[in-house]
């Protein structure tokens, strides 16, 4: 077997191996291709049925206590990522009004916290003071206390009540 055919047959090998592990070849060569499910198969409903369900009256909505929950969640979640604008807006809708004490606090220390943040500290003094009033014994958490941007606005707002 001279040289030029034996390059010739790794070629053709290295090719057959190659496309041999891809799948959509398989038919190309003579293979059979894999059957799929329909896509209905995954137990997904029938239009019709579909249909039905949509002119079902909608579900009651979720308790008050879930929908606190959940804001005060979404609101932490946005003010994590950096969304101050948009957790000050969660946490301050209608979702927070039926909430607890505790919920009502964390919501107002996070709306205080995105406003500082954001320069405006007019409204995060306003923002400790109203979380004051809901409870004099509101404090900041351990690692709270010493920020650049709200420990002194939150300070200011505490020697307030003690007045």
């Amino acid at each position: 077997m001279s040289i030029a055919t034996m390059s010739r047959a790794a070629v053709l090998a290295t090719l057959a191996l190659t496309l041999s592990g891809c799948a959509q070849f398989g038919p190309m060569f003579g293979g059979q291709e894999k059957a799929r499910p329909h896509p209905r198969a995954d137990g997904a409903q029938p239009r019709t049925q579909r249909a039905q369900r949509a002119q079902q009256p909608n579900r009651p909505a979720a308790p008050a206590s879930n929908r606190d929950d959940v804001a005060l969640r979404e609101g932490i979640a946005l003010y994590d990522k950096g969304d101050y604008d948009g957790a000050i807006r969660r946490l301050n809708g209608s979702d927070m009004n039926g909430a607890g004490q505790r919920e009502r606090l964390a919501a107002l220390k996070y709306t205080a916290f995105s406003y500082c943040v954001t320069g405006r500290q007019a409204l995060c003094r306003q923002t400790f003071d109203r979380a004051f009033k809901l409870d004099p014994s509101f404090d900041l958490g351990p690692g709270e206390h010493g920020h650049p941007q709200w420990g002194p606005v939150f300070a200011q707002a505490k020697q307030a009540v003690k007045r």
